[in-house]
């Protein structure tokens, strides 16, 4: 049975493989972003999300996407730049990747075939919390606070576990 260790990214710092089974025994929190979203602000917290529970094992993965509104246009050195000097952004972040169509991303194929098509991302700042052995725990839309009160009791009993 497929897990998300079973997949690899790109790094959007230098275009190295970054595979998901780097992080495993660590609940991940895996989010769409994009920088000209007005849920662009979330970084803040994704990025303060980064820096209270890393310690604890959580890992904070940015993916860049344009599939939603065309709101991630640039390019990924522009996405790299924006990132750090906007929101001081230091959780990793991925190469610019499909979420929705033929040249959808395996990771989100994945999770298609875990959740059903509806639980694919709808809009930027979705989030997947996946746990410590790899399985889907559960999907947040994004108007879900990074640091809200239903995230963090999510993300805690993934830690937990």
């Amino acid at each position: 049975m497929a897990t998300a260790y079973d997949f690899t990214f790109l790094r959007l710092a230098d275009k190295a493989d970054l595979p998901l089974r780097s992080f495993a025994g660590r609940p991940m929190l895996v989010v769409n972003v994009a920088s000209a979203c007005g849920y662009t602000p979330q970084y803040r917290e994704l990025e303060n999300l980064h820096a209270a529970r890393a310690k604890d094992g959580l890992v904070v993965l940015g993916v860049p996407c344009n599939d939603f509104g065309r709101q991630e246009s640039k390019a990924e050195d522009e996405i790299k730049s924006f990132c750090e000097t906007a929101y001081k952004v230091t959780f990793p972040m991925t190469g610019k990747v499909s979420i929705v169509g033929a040249d959808r991303h395996p990771f989100y194929r994945w999770i298609a075939d875990e959740a059903g098509e509806g639980a694919l991302p709808r809009w930027n700042f979705h989030k997947f919390l996946i746990g410590k052995d790899g399985a889907l725990v559960e999907g947040f839309a994004s108007s879900a606070a990074p640091l809200g009160r239903e995230m963090l009791a999510a993300i805690d009993a993934a830690l937990a576990a």
